[in-house]
């Protein structure tokens, strides 16, 4: 089972990420993403799905012409994990370099 990071853990793994912040109301992380068009941005999200598909992982995931927002957290710890900062590492790799 996956083991929720609190504590100097967490804020360790969340400095080593780009543009990553803790979603307030809930144990999470969040991102948006911003692309030039609907079809630019349907192909990151294409991409993050066959992603999410390998690693077994499933984001919560909002789109709206060029933006993605994406918000990651572990349902079985109902919290943040290293998958999650994994996973989020993995989603900036793909991303355009104005949001890497």
């Amino acid at each position: 089972m996956a083991e929720k990071l609190v504590g100097v853990k967490r804020q360790t793994a969340l400095k080593e990420l780009h543009g990553w912040v803790e979603v307030l109301e809930r144990d999470a992380i969040r991102k948006t993403f911003h692309f030039p068009d609907f079809p630019a941005a349907w192909g990151f999200m294409s991409q993050v799905a066959l992603l999410a598909g390998k690693m077994d992982h499933h984001p919560e995931w909002f789109n709206d012409v060029g933006r993605v927002e994406v918000i990651l957290y572990t349902r079985s710890v109902d919290g943040v994990t290293a998958k999650d900062v994994e996973f989020a590492h993995r989603l900036d790799q793909m991303a355009p370099p104005h949001d890497r």
